[in-house]
């Protein structure tokens, strides 16, 4: 780098290697301003690591696969952090193409705008169907997809350490099996004396696994309610 010298010289000092220490120092060390925090334009690198969650309802014979993928923020110091950047979800059921598209198009958009995402779990967990929800293996009920969908983003906030994991008490954990257990056993009775086939699907109607390809047609046996009328 050259500098133009409009002074006349009138002495120099030789710098020594001690003193030149000091100032590599501080020039390797990051200051705040350095370090990338999330925000809309981070670009997007040719490679993202990220986790895919197995979403299946009893509303449809296909599943659901939700997809997050993260970058890291200043990767290999101090400062590295790993936050969800996009998210994608692909099924073979093309009913609800429109709205799940517009869905995870609006939840990438906020996880690259950057700052506190956690809001999203409780929005979308508070979505609820109002034709029924649904119940999950294990006895977990699910108001709606979207708020399954809710769920699943939770689940990898706490994995990469955005969430904390809430912790039960070891009493309520006690009586939370014992109706989990209780609800399990109910379900398989329920099974054994139903006088549908197994493979009948949940009616929206009725609420009833009973629905079957009949003639052409998915038709409920309990109720009677099919989609050709």
């Amino acid at each position: 780098m050259n500098k133009r010298i409009e002074k006349k010289i009138v002495g120099y000092k030789v710098v020594s290697e001690e003193q030149e220490a000091p100032k590599a120092e501080a020039m390797e060390t990051p200051t705040e301003s350095n370090i990338i925090q999330m925000h809309e334009k981070v670009s997007r690198p040719e490679a993202l690591a990220g986790s895919t969650y197995k979403i299946k309802t009893p509303m449809s014979d296909h599943a659901m696969y939700l997809t997050i993928n993260d970058i890291i923020l200043n990767e290999g110091t101090d400062h590295e952090l790993r936050r969800p950047f996009e998210i994608f979800l692909n099924s073979k059921n093309m009913d609800q193409y429109q709205w799940i598209s517009a869905l995870t198009r609006v939840i990438s958009a906020v996880f690259r705008k950057g700052g506190d995402c956690t809001f999203l779990v409780e929005e979308l967990k508070a979505i609820f169907d109002p034709q029924g929800g649904y119940f999950k293996s294990g006895g977990r009920f699910m108001p709606s997809l979207v708020a399954e969908i809710g769920w699943a983003i939770e689940d990898h906030l706490q994995k990469i350490g955005m969430m904390s994991k809430i912790e039960i008490p070891e009493h309520q954990q006690k009586i939370m099996d014992e109706k989990r257990a209780d609800f399990e056993q109910a379900n398989s009775a329920e099974e054994e004396v139903s006088d549908f086939p197994p493979n009948a699907e949940l009616c929206k109607k009725c609420s009833h696994k009973a629905v079957i390809l009949m003639d052409g047609c998915m038709t409920c046996l309990n109720c009677g309610d099919s989609k050709c009328g």
